[in-house]
């Protein structure tokens, strides 16, 4: 018997594929932009755009045409195209399905297709071995071909509602498993237990298992939890705070160390929705934390306020970086705001949405707005030999300021076990 599509479901037989009208309009916006830009036809081959474009990520390439083309939009499937057609809405699907072509005809399929020149590729995602294999299969198609990857992210920057609406779903998850953590964790407890248990409130609201980031080679683990001295442990991860890990190949996140009595324990949770990221940081501690730790986590806060404000009011996501972090300074952290020297992460804040490293940051060289429906997780964190502190939540700009899509105010910054 043939496999019926309509298992692919969520919980409870619910459908979680893209709305049709989400790819529709995520269409059309990237062929209004090829137009603008004098670009013919972008052809698409990475999982994380195929996903935006398409509603799944089968082994495929799409086909793009700019507004002003004769160019269908097709995705050429070689695996599965049964999947393929249902996930991107079946007859209702705004994009032709067919077989991929053998890479031998792929110039002539796209010549077919309405191509007059080389269509763009994704050449700040895909390997240049593959960059170059494509280029050679399609050397008779006239002209270069360009790169299309940073119009996807620019366009992928200002979120619909409906993502909003994901990534606020990701956010509840992401609470629910603090409060776990809340429940679980506690004196004698290791990261790794703690992290396990936070684990399995996210994969049965289903977590796929994988975080896409964009920063070759960067991977990530999405509970990290530093008990005390564990939060001073640099690693590869561009961050503040990376923890333990549990092996010198999985050298990120919880590790074996224990909760000890009066120690700030930092946990780092990401959550992923339907694709879609939430991160957020709290503070735990077994008994009470100190005073100097708790004022160090009210530094913080204001520091996260103040970059709050700042992108509000629209300004430029570096001016909001120098307040920071000039704040920082004045407040005598110089040595440990995101991380000790020379460790140090370079930014306050990054974007969200399929993946954890999305722009705009808030760092140096960012001259240019959070744009409104943009979606930014804040975290200002200090890194002491003994131990890390901080805060992090991530929010959505509206026309009334930045809305906050994860714990908020409905966790306390700090818990006692």
């Amino acid at each position: 018997m043939a496999w019926d599509p309509s298992r692919i479901t969520g919980p409870d037989g619910q459908d979680w594929r893209v709305p049709v009208s989400e790819i529709e309009s995520r269409q059309l916006r990237l062929s209004r932009r090829l137009s603008e830009i004098g670009i013919e036809s972008a052809l698409i081959d990475d999982p994380v755009e195929l996903y935006w474009l398409t509603g799944g990520r089968q082994s495929s390439m799409l086909l793009i045409g700019s507004d002003d083309s004769v160019i269908e939009n097709t995705n050429w499937v070689q695996r599965s195209k049964k999947r393929a057609i249902f996930e991107s809405g079946g007859d209702d699907s705004p994009h032709i399905t067919d077989d991929h072509p053998g890479m031998s005809n792929l110039g002539e399929s796209l010549t077919k297709a309405g191509c007059t020149m080389k269509p763009a590729l994704l050449a700040g995602k895909i390997p240049q071995d593959r960059w170059s294999f494509i280029n050679s299969k399609i050397a008779d198609i006239p002209g270069e071909s360009q790169d299309c990857t940073r119009l996807l992210f620019s366009l992928r920057e200002i979120k619909s509602d409906w993502e909003i609406d994901m990534i606020r779903e990701s956010g509840e998850i992401n609470r629910k498993m603090f409060e776990e953590i809340y429940n679980s964790g506690g004196l004698g407890k290791t990261e790794v237990e703690m992290a396990a248990s936070a684990d399995a409130v996210s994969r049965s609201a289903g977590f796929g298992g994988r975080i896409r980031m964009r920063k070759w080679p960067m991977d990530c683990d999405r509970v990290v939890i530093t008990a005390g001295h564990s939060g001073a442990v640099p690693s590869y991860f561009d961050s503040a705070v990376s923890g333990l890990g549990t092996s010198p190949i999985s050298s990120l996140g919880a590790g074996f160390a224990k909760v000890e009595e009066g120690q700030p324990v930092l946990v780092d949770i990401v959550h992923v929705h339907r694709g879609y990221v939430s991160d957020c940081t709290r503070i735990f501690c077994a008994g009470k934390i100190s005073t100097d730790w708790s004022n160090n986590l009210d530094d913080m806060l204001e520091i996260r306020n103040a970059l709050k404000t700042s992108l509000e009011r629209g300004e430029e996501c570096s001016t909001a970086w120098e307040k920071g972090h000039n704040m920082a300074m004045e407040m005598g952290h110089s040595e440990h705001i995101m991380g000790k020297p020379p460790d140090q992460a370079r930014f306050l804040g990054h974007s969200v949405g399929l993946e954890l490293d999305e722009t705009p940051v808030i760092a140096q060289g960012f001259d240019r707005s959070l744009p409104l429906s943009g979606i930014m997780a804040i975290e200002p964190k200090l890194v002491f030999d003994d131990g890390a502190i901080g805060t992090e939540d991530t929010w959505v700009r509206t026309k009334e300021g930045l809305e906050c899509l994860t714990a908020g105010q409905d966790f306390p910054m700090i818990s006692e076990w």
